[in-house]
């Protein structure tokens, strides 16, 4: 068996997540256009950016406005600011839990529904958002009784309660995605259809020789969760679509932000569940175009995570053999020197490009590794990008700085892409990842241009790029000559080079408009 899906019902549903992706952010293609690359206008707005970058305010105002291209590594649970969590478990007549630290179902005393709470005991709601959030230990509160790492992890058992807001989580993601002028959304997303099953997958002892058994028994049982999980997105992204007036004069800018999505398999769980996890994800994406990959989460650090890290790689190994089409975007490396014993700091990241990945998230252990140079040099032949998260490598790992590997990768020719992680509970967003990358990894505007393009170029989007090679900017055949019907209709075909066109027309008002402001001062 090599797939979970009817090619009849895949060719459906193909023409119909293309037909709401052209309709979420459609690009003129019409009448195609010679790029606006101009070498003089950039670095004149590099000379800007570079003046700009000795004040971080400065700095912000300038990168806010900057187009990003694509977010490829956003867990959308993690990309929810608590206030949004608590204002919607509000709403459901939720109330704060005894011990104030967290929120609980109705019912309960007056004093403790959350909008009373609110109002009544400004601190205590401040203890409430810090505990759903990193926003007060990075902020020194508490650091001397619970590590980042703990704080970000434990923050999300206390989101737990608030469910089914998936279609309002998604308008806010787009929202600050619109607000950061980002054009993309990869976002790491789980159907409850699917996930609810996890749970009761067998348990006991799994090894590598039971893999192919326990898939045919697996992906018999779990074939009729898949169109429950796509009605569900179905309703969800419609919700989301209503909610910001999609398609009417009236549409937010939200709408303009295309989204896919990325099925996260559980990796801190017993050997059964992780395996059901991750069959659950090879079958969705092979069965619904609009979840473009899969990837493998939770704490790498965990006692099962790190005991059962080769057996997770066959089991992914096994599964990309069975789905030779579905893309892998692996967290790998999301360790450090004392946070786990030495032997789990030598190879996750070379053995995560073993078994197929395209993109690794996080790669922050990556000179910790045996074969670190021949890992990196792989990864820039192949094509692997690395998702770079600052702010949670920073808060998780107590990695910044000049310790942190972003140069280390570039410098190897890895492809580098700047991703937020969790921007809700490490009250981050792009800009500031993008103001990090500029003052604390020495990054030029012209390097930043750079990642932008390459947070499209290695995106999971649907259809060919535009760019033969990203970084000599030299487009495809089709597209030698821009201003041609060939181009026109390889950019229709084709929405990632459809986002990539309209990035550098993004790129192109943005210096013009920076050059205007500037000659006006």
């Amino acid at each position: 068996m090599t797939g979970g899906s009817s090619a009849t019902r895949r060719r459906a549903r193909m023409r119909s997540a293309l037909a709401v992706a052209a309709l979420i952010v459609a690009p003129a293609v019409a009448e195609a256009e010679p790029l606006p690359l101009d070498p003089a206008r950039e670095a004149k707005v590099a000379a800007l950016f570079e003046k700009a970058k000795d004040s971080p305010p400065a700095l912000r105002v300038f990168l806010r406005g900057m187009p990003k291209g694509g977010d490829l590594h956003n867990h959308l649970g993690g990309a929810i600011y608590a206030e949004d969590f608590l204002e919607w478990a509000g709403a459901k007549g939720f109330c704060v839990d005894a011990s104030g630290l967290g929120v609980e179902p109705p019912p309960c005393p007056a004093e403790r529904i959350i909008e009373r709470f609110a109002v009544a005991d400004e601190f205590g709601f401040d203890r409430l958002v810090n505990a759903m959030s990193t926003r007060g230990w990075q902020r020194g509160v508490g650091r001397n009784d619970i590590t980042g790492h703990n704080q970000f992890f434990g923050a999300f058992t206390r989101f737990g309660p608030i469910a089914g807001e998936t279609a309002k989580m998604l308008v806010a993601a787009r929202r600050i995605a619109a607000g950061d002028n980002l054009s993309y959304l990869e976002l790491d997303h789980n159907t409850a259809a699917l996930t609810s099953s996890v749970p009761s997958a067998p348990s006991g002892l799994l090894v590598e020789a039971d893999l192919a058994a326990r898939y045919a028994a697996e992906v018999k049982a779990l074939a009729p969760l898949l169109p429950k999980a796509s009605a569900e997105l179905d309703a969800d992204e419609a919700a989301a679509e209503k909610a910001m007036a999609c398609g009417t004069a009236a549409a937010e800018p939200g709408c303009k932000v295309a989204v896919q999505y990325l099925f996260q398999a559980l990796r801190a769980l017993p050997p059964g569940p992780v395996y059901r996890s991750l069959i659950l994800g090879f079958m969705i994406a092979d069965a619904d175009p609009r979840f473009v990959g899969v990837n493998i989460v939770m704490p790498e650090d965990a006692y099962p995570a790190r005991r059962d890290y080769k057996l997770h790689m066959a089991m992914i190994r096994f599964l990309a053999a069975k789905y030779p089409n579905v893309k892998l975007s692996l967290h790998a490396g999301e360790v450090t020197l004392g946070l786990v014993p030495p032997q789990d700091l030598r190879d996750h990241i070379a053995q995560a490009v073993a078994v197929g990945a395209k993109r690794i998230g996080h790669g922050t252990g990556i000179a910790f590794e045996d074969k670190a140079e021949d890992t990196m040099a792989r990864m820039a032949r192949d094509g692997v990008a690395v998702e770079i998260n600052l702010s949670s490598n920073d808060v998780i790992l107590g990695v910044q700085g000049e310790d942190h590997p972003l140069n280390l990768y570039r410098t190897h020719g890895v492809p580098v892409v700047l991703s937020t992680d969790d921007q809700g509970v490490l009250r981050s967003d792009m800009t500031n990842e993008y103001v990090r990358a500029a003052r604390e990894q020495g990054l030029g505007y012209a390097d930043l241009k750079r990642v932008a393009r390459a947070g499209l170029h290695y995106s999971f989007l649907p259809g060919a790029a535009l760019w033969s090679n990203p970084d000599l900017l030299k487009p495809v055949g089709a597209c030698a000559d821009l201003a041609t019907p060939s181009c026109t209709k390889f950019l229709s075909e084709n929405r990632k080079a459809q986002l990539q066109a309209d990035l550098e027309q993004r790129f192109a008002a943005f210096e013009e408009e920076r050059l205007r402001r500037a000659a006006k001062q």
